[in-house]
């Protein structure tokens, strides 16, 4: 069985762009390549161009690490930049002739695929979804990790403040980010980036970034003083054009109707994320919630349940993630200040996220003087989870965003540590436990939960009887394989 797996950034990708995904297409990319029945192969899309503007090719990946160069491959050129937020607002989301060519003559020259794997669409226009009219024996496979095809913003996540329930028939889609990026720009940084790796340099390396540095501020001084230049001939304004709203009411039924019309399944990754697909019309025949395989799982079956509460009558939280408003950073922080003194007094807090303002720093330090503990880490790797979750007995998952199933809250989980979640997303699933979820953004609920912990505690047994096992990378392959085989 030959495979296709798509991603707008490639796994092996030298800056580690793509998150959660990039990992688990890595590890899938790994399980498959071990099976004698199975040959995989990977392109990605959206973040290599030229200088030249030349246009859309495919070719053997030719830059960074050179593991796999013999099954990894990129489309150079798309009109399609990736990330999403980095075409916002682009019709060639949708269409772009020569793009898809270029997809298409990949597909004629280095198949034929048994199955092409989607688990993602940014970074290509949403018509190759069509290769059916081409090669009609090849099964077309969708995996939602997102909602690009509903959100041109990916995460129904309304001008960065608010879950988005209505997009207005795309008028609130044309200004929800809160800035424009110069797709042009984009793509001259893209395309510089590009040929230095190519050449050899590499991100995060002093050859590289000062070069690359330097030849931006050359290239961007020549486009100003260009653009200048032609503003004072043709005797005009620079002008900073929003994104029309006629191309974001139509988006969403576009992107539905060519899933529904050339997908034969669209893997879901939670039953929250199957439920919102349905709500913004996938077909229920083709929509089926796959929890994604994760490397995770084998830390399962070396740990074990925690005794809770402690006999100290204390217990330790963590948050592990980002300080931003969607995960819930500032929501959660709102809650645990509003806490009297008596209950933190009796609450540990591990918090592993980026150094934030200093508004927000100096509010960390002020709860962690009223809290029983706090210990404080400037981000993390995933090298540094045992270490970091040792003695943790409680894992946040505030979210006020839809997250389809953080890959955090896997990592927890998996480490048989209870979660406390938000209703929002698929991290509720995990733990199968009414008792620890409560209504996101809701302070007063969130704190209820923790008020009922610190009192009550709850029946540990009792939840890990409840609670999903992991799906490791072998049952999740045996997975992928039926669907492929349409069973």
């Amino acid at each position: 069985m030959k495979i296709l797996y798509y991603n707008w950034a490639d796994y092996l990708d030298s800056q580690n762009r793509g998150g959660g995904v990039t990992v688990y297409q890595r590890n899938l990319m790994e399980e498959t390549g071990n099976q004698a029945e199975i040959e995989p192969v990977f392109l990605s899309s959206g973040l290599g161009h030229d200088l030249s503007g030349r246009p859309p090719r495919w070719e053997a990946v030719r830059h960074g690490a050179r593991l796999d160069r013999d099954r990894r491959y990129e489309i150079v050129n798309s009109a399609v930049l990736a990330p999403a937020h980095h075409a916002f607002g682009s019709l060639a989301q949708l269409y772009h002739a020569p793009t898809e060519a270029a997809f298409f003559d990949f597909l004629d020259k280095t198949g034929p695929y048994d199955v092409v794997h989607f688990n993602n669409l940014e970074g290509l226009p949403a018509g190759v979804l069509r290769l059916k009219e081409r090669f009609p024996e090849t099964r077309v496979i969708l995996s939602l990790h997102n909602y690009y095809p509903f959100c041109p913003q990916v995460n129904l996540w309304r001008d960065e403040r608010a879950t988005c329930t209505d997009n207005e028939g795309g008028a609130a889609c044309a200004t929800c980010l809160p800035h424009n990026h110069n797709q042009r720009a984009l793509r001259l940084a893209d395309a510089l980036s590009y040929r230095l790796r190519v050449a050899g340099l590499e991100p995060g390396r002093p050859g590289y970034d000062l070069t690359y540095r330097w030849l931006w501020r050359i290239g961007g001084r020549s486009a100003r003083a260009l653009g200048w230049a032609k503003r004072r001939l043709a005797g005009q304004k620079q002008a900073q054009i929003r994104p029309d709203t006629s191309h974001f009411a139509t988006r969403r039924q576009a992107m539905v109707d060519l899933i529904n019309s050339q997908c034969d399944a669209v893997l879901c990754v939670s039953d929250a994320v199957r439920e919102i697909a349905l709500t913004h019309g996938v077909s229920a025949e083709i929509a089926r919630t796959s929890y994604i395989g994760t490397r995770a799982a084998e830390e399962f079956h070396r740990t074990a349940p925690r005794p809770f509460p402690r006999s100290d009558g204390q217990f330790t939280l963590a948050y592990l993630g980002y300080m931003r408003r969607d995960k819930g950073f500032y929501f959660l922080l709102d809650a645990l200040e509003a806490l009297p003194d008596v209950m933190l007094a009796r609450l540990r807090l591990v918090l592993a996220s980026r150094q934030g303002d200093a508004a927000t720093m100096r509010r960390i330090k002020a709860l962690g003087a009223r809290l029983a503990a706090l210990e404080y880490h400037d981000g993390y790797k995933h090298d540094d989870l045992d270490r970091l979750l040792d003695g943790v007995d409680i894992g946040l998952i505030p979210v006020l965003w839809h997250d389809n199933l953080p890959q955090v809250a896997i990592e927890m989980h998996a480490r048989h540590i209870p979660l406390l979640t938000a209703d929002m997303g698929g991290a509720q699933e995990l733990g199968r436990a009414p008792q620890m979820v409560f209504p996101a953004g809701d302070v007063s609920a969130l704190q209820a939960r923790l008020k009922t912990l610190l009192a009550e505690g709850f029946d540990v047994n009792a939840y890990w009887a409840r609670a999903m096992v992991p799906v490791g990378m072998g049952s999740h392959l045996e997975e992928l394989v039926t669907i492929y085989r349409g069973r």
